[in-house]
């Protein structure tokens, strides 16, 4: 990695829908994360002209191997969640190679994280605009969700709060999911799909 590669900003995108109702949704797992982060930061998210909510800050050792981390909400609803996410890369200039979505991923167990650069978008309406937008070429931390019950509808169970069963643990997949983020950004893929791909 070059030093210009180095000393650029990454900008860490939580996927999830706006709105109280959401909140708790399976669907806002990326949101979640994205607040614990802008919380580890010591930051408080703010309005940002491009349809986002916003925290700036540092993640890392302190000192010159900190990195310059946004971390965002999209505000447009997830199948909109590109054109923010476009807009702000080009208002911080972040590279591509430095773009991290977090979202909720159906075909992995609860709790079990994947982390991966490029790829399709699987169905998930979030990544499928971001890739529409920008490309496929971004870092995805895949949250795992586990597939509906029975015969139950994916955008219904999605749209659901997780069960009081698997409240018990979101917190310590939460941290986990912050903390596989900072490693991707502060040591690189293969260490963080080591420490962390279950």
């Amino acid at each position: 990695m070059s030093d210009a590669d180095a000393s650029s900003p990454w900008l860490v995108v939580g996927l999830g829908n706006p709105g109280p109702e959401y909140a708790a949704n399976r669907h806002n797992v990326g949101f979640m994360v994205a607040e614990l982060l802008a919380e580890r930061m010591g930051g408080r998210f703010k309005a940002h002209k491009s349809r986002a909510q916003v925290v700036e800050g540092r993640i890392g050792p302190p000192g010159p191997d900190s990195r310059r981390v946004i971390v965002a909400k999209p505000m447009s609803f997830m199948n909109l969640s590109g054109g923010p996410t476009t807009a702000l890369r080009d208002f911080y200039k972040v590279p591509v190679g430095h773009v991290i979505a977090i979202h909720d991923e159906l075909d992995i167990d609860y709790g079990a994280l994947r982390l991966k650069l490029g790829g399709g978008d699987n169905g998930h309406n979030g990544l499928k605009s971001i890739t529409k937008s920008g490309g496929p070429d971004y870092f995805r931390v895949r949250f795992g969700i586990g597939r509906p019950p029975g015969r139950m509808d994916v955008a219904a169970f999605v749209l659901k709060d997780f069960s009081a069963a698997e409240r018990r643990e979101l917190d310590y997949f939460v941290d986990r999911a912050a903390d596989a983020v900072e490693t991707l950004i502060v040591d690189g893929l293969e260490r963080a799909q080591g420490t962390y791909n279950s």
